[in-house]
């Protein structure tokens, strides 16, 4: 067990917390939560040894093991990426060596029945238990089952790691982590430097693992499926719950509307008796009764209301000019960077109104993409058509870097708002945690994430028809999120958002386009969709991989092991069919009634008075037409899927 024990520490005079204690037990799975600049990232550093808090103490024993996984890492590894990954497994790698020096001394040995002889046999023996324990038998299988679950295909083991970048870096260092099995994982926003699919990953894997985790994250769904205990840093207080995120924020909510109640309940209570003791504190007859309540308001213990650290703002995006159907159109569109093809006939368009998530691995086109869309990128090949008179806002984390660095804060939000929401400058630039004395730093002395959370800050302000956001989220807390994802909720034009954070996404596209293998498919949905409609597949990969490192160690189970194992993994593939089943047949009623309204609408005559709009309707009804028959044919591969397991 890990235990914290009266931590304290300050900067610049404000206590990010202080007397905090708490212990980390064995299989804790914890979400460290607050707003940017609460202290989470400093108390993971406290936890690990790199920082020394001013008050109090870490404990835990000499052989504890803690695996820290920071926000930013450098490496300047020549190995390649397998060899890098195995460079975590030193014990078995000092096991292997001393399994060697301890086998050729043994078959150098002619003395079979001295003492010596019999004591070098069982060193080796328990060397060798050891390494069984540990995973030596199977760990370049572990090497290959975590690489590439978090994303490394099996051609680029060999490669360099320095070829790679920073983010895929991230990952190499994230595997290390995994490879070690530590009796504590710390992460610090660990999501940022994956894809949907490597993070679905890691949920499982940690979901399952052996140890405890810390997560400090911002993502609301990666915190929901891991964790069991829910840890908040606010104003310097811990507020600590046995309870995943959102059964937390839940049970926060309701604790503090319980103690609101109480506060003012007493604060009448004391009303009262102060207005009782004003009025007769000075008639003879009734001092006694005065002196009483003296007594007992002095002995009252004070409900104190618990500082909110809230701050956020509803903000609007100013209105788009209304627009053509049709915004944004590709053709056969190919692009490649010299002999590399990333992008081959993609053929895309992009409505009035539409709200476009684009998702899949790391280095399938993405960015690239977004890029062409927003002109900053040529095409190789193809054609894109634009509408005319199109306003783009575009947004990366290197637009961050195009900022007037002599600006301060407040000077580049002064510059571009306009009507009432130049009265709110202030109270926008607190929602992105720019507050006080922070408003007027200037731009060139901020840190990458506070430059990121500028540039979001000025694009919610500035005019367009099509706005396109490359991983947005990734430097913004749960309160930063929600002030953009609400703005953009009520956004009329249409938005592109490349992004992996799927509660960001959630209810707020209504189309999604997965990148891969060079090519674009779209799924008429939100995130919610098109996760379902991947979540076979995916686990289909998983069981690949899992029956690949099952192979190197069916040796060490017995047949009947096996045949509950694989029974329980039919069981649990079944029940998710059946929840996914569900799910469309749910679907399938919804669209068939919106079918049913159009057909009962094109049975009035006056409606095609109107031919503009008879036009647009005929449209959403091929689309809802289209949608059901895909979601029928969805059903049947369900249902047949279904029926082959139960029968078996």
């Amino acid at each position: 067990m890990l235990t914290l024990s009266n931590i304290s520490i300050q900067f610049n005079g404000t206590y990010l917390f202080d007397n905090v204690s708490f212990a980390i037990r064995p299989n804790d799975k914890i979400g460290l939560i607050g707003r940017n600049g609460a202290g989470k990232s400093t108390l993971l550093k406290i936890i690990t040894g790199e920082l020394s808090p001013e008050n109090g103490a870490v404990h835990l024993s000499n052989s504890y093991k803690i695996g820290y996984l920071p926000q930013e890492f450098t490496t300047h590894s020549k190995r390649t990426v397998f060899d890098e990954a195995a460079t975590a497994l030193i014990e078995i790698q000092n096991l292997e060596k001393k399994r060697q020096e301890i086998t050729e001394e043994i078959n150098r040995r002619t003395d079979y029945n001295s003492d010596d002889y019999l004591k070098l046999v069982g060193f080796l023996s328990d060397t060798e238990e050891r390494y069984r324990i540990i995973g030596g038998h199977t760990s370049d299988a572990d090497i290959e089952q975590i690489l590439t679950g978090l994303g490394f295909l099996r051609e680029e083991f060999d490669k360099p790691v320095s070829e790679f970048s920073g983010g895929w870096q991230m990952r190499i260092e994230l595997a290390k982590i995994l490879l070690t099995r530590p009796d504590c994982i710390l992460l610090d926003e660990p999501t940022n430097h994956l894809d949907i699919d490597s993070i679905r990953w890691l949920e499982q894997f940690l979901r399952s693992y052996n140890g405890a985790v810390v997560l400090v994250s911002h993502d609301r769904t990666f915190l929901d499926f891991i964790t069991n205990r829910t840890i908040e840093i606010s104003l310097g207080n811990v507020y600590d719950l046995e309870l995943p995120y959102s059964k937390f924020v839940e049970t926060r909510k309701l604790q503090k509307e319980q103690q609101l109640a109480a506060y003012k309940n007493q604060q009448k209570q004391i009303a009262e008796t102060e207005k009782y003791i004003e009025r007769f504190r000075y008639k003879a007859t009734l001092a006694s009764r005065v002196q009483s309540r003296v007594k007992a308001l002095e002995k009252i213990e004070r409900i104190e209301l618990t500082e909110e650290d809230v701050k956020q703002l509803n903000i609007k995006f100013p209105e788009p000019e209304r627009m053509p159907r049709l915004l944004v159109e590709t053709k056969s569109l190919v692009k490649c960077y010299g002999d590399k093809l990333v992008l081959d006939k993609i053929d895309i368009a992009v409505e009035r109104g539409e709200k476009i998530a684009f998702v899949g691995k790391n280095g399938e086109g993405k960015t690239t993409l977004a890029k062409i869309f927003a002109k900053l990128e040529d095409l190789t090949d193809g054609t894109i058509h634009y509408a005319n008179n199109i306003a783009i806002s575009y947004f990366a984390q290197h637009q961050a870097d195009m900022l007037d660095e002599e600006l301060t804060v407040l000077e580049t939000i002064d510059k571009v708002a306009t009507g009432e929401i130049r009265t709110k400058i202030r109270t926008l630039l607190g929602a992105f945690l720019f507050s006080g004395d922070a408003v007027d730093k200037k731009v060139k002395v901020l840190s990458g994430g506070e430059k990121a959370r500028l540039a979001i800050c000025k694009m919610l302000l500035q005019p367009a028809n099509l706005l396109i956001l490359d991983e947005p989220t990734n430097h913004l807390d749960v309160l930063a999120k929600d002030v953009l994802k609400n703005a953009l909720q009520d956004f009329t034009g249409s938005i592109i958002i490349v992004s992996h954070d799927r509660d960001f996404l959630q209810n707020l596209t209504n189309k999604t386009f997965e990148f891969k293998n060079k090519k674009v498919k779209e799924f008429i949905g939100d995130i919610n969709y098109y996760l379902e409609k991947n979540e076979l597949q995916f686990l289909m990969e998983l069981e690949e991989n899992e029956k690949k490192t099952n192979v190197t160690q069916s040796n060490q189970k017995t047949k009947s092991q096996i045949d509950r194992e694989n029974q329980k993994e039919r069981q649990r593939e079944e029940n998710r069919i059946k929840k996914s089943i569900e799910s469309i047949e749910n679907e399938i009623d919804r669209i068939e009634q919106e079918v049913a309204q159009f057909e009962e609408l094109f049975l009035d005559a006056d409606f095609f008075s109107d031919v503009e709009q008879a036009k647009i309707k005929q449209e959403e009804y091929n689309k809802l037409k289209t949608t059901l028959t895909q979601k029928m044919q969805e059903w049947e591969t369900l249902s047949e899927k279904l029926m082959s397991l139960e029968s078996n």
